[in-house]
Formats: C-alpha cells, sequence, structure tokens
C-alpha cells in the first residue's frame, strides 16, 4: 500500500496530522492495517479499535459474545499507522496517552511494527 509507504518515509507519524494526505486516505490506510491485522493474528479476544476507520477482533484466546469484550485496545489512526510501520513503540504510545488499552490480553507490544522496512521501503518505490 503505497499511502503506507508514503507515510513512513515522512517520518511524521508520531504528530496528529498526516501532511500530504487527505483525512480519507488516512482512513484507508488504517482499514487496510487493521485488515491485516485481523488476517495475520486471528482470534476474538482483543477487540482493537480506530475510531472513523475500523474495529477488528484479534488474537487467539477466550472469546467474548455479547457487550463490551473484556480486552479493547482504541487509538487514533495516526498512533495506528506509526506502530504499525514502526515509527512508534507500543511502550511509547502507551506512555504518552495514546493508546487506551484495557484487559489482560490488550498488550499487543509483540504484534508491531506489522510491516518491515523492508516491505515500507517497496511500496514507496511503486509510486
Amino acid at each position: 500500500m503505497r499511502l503506507l509507504g508514503q507515510l513512513a518515509s515522512d517520518a511524521q507519524l508520531t504528530s496528529d496530522a498526516h501532511p500530504g494526505l487527505s483525512a480519507a486516505q488516512s482512513r484507508t490506510a488504517a482499514r487496510f492495517c487493521l485488515e491485516e491485522m485481523a488476517e495475520r493474528h486471528p482470534g476474538r479476544s482483543v477487540e482493537l479499535r480506530v475510531p472513523y476507520a475500523g474495529a477488528v477482533q484479534v488474537i487467539e484466546g477466550p472469546k467474548h459474545r455479547r457487550g463490551t469484550p473484556p480486552n479493547v485496545v482504541e487509538m487514533d489512526s495516526s498512533t495506528w499507522l506509526a506502530l504499525c510501520s514502526g515509527s512508534l513503540r507500543w511502550d511509547e504510545a502507551v506512555e504518552r496517552g495514546r493508546v487506551s488499552a484495557s484487559g489482560i490480553r490488550a498488550d499487543l507490544s509483540e504484534y508491531f511494527p506489522l510491516f518491515s522496512p523492508q516491505i515500507l521501503q517497496r511500496w514507496r518505490n511503486r509510486g
């Protein structure tokens, strides 16, 4: 996904805005990353929410059936994209208050970055 490669090259992913991207493009990149996370780490024990972009259930473990799930992770799209590209580490995001995580399975640090620098470079070069 060229948009994610472009974002990673801008080194601006830790800011609240993505220079040169519209809100729609940012949401598209965030949705792509949510789908990729769900594909790579299937399950229903953690609900991962990125407001205005989407939500997915991921990670193997106990399922929830009704109401609010016991393990919820929520963040804005700029934080989500920064984590996926490796521009921001999980512990930094949590420390800065950019991630809301509750439940015993809500530490997703082992799943980031979602994309390697080589993949991001390849996407950048496709443009």
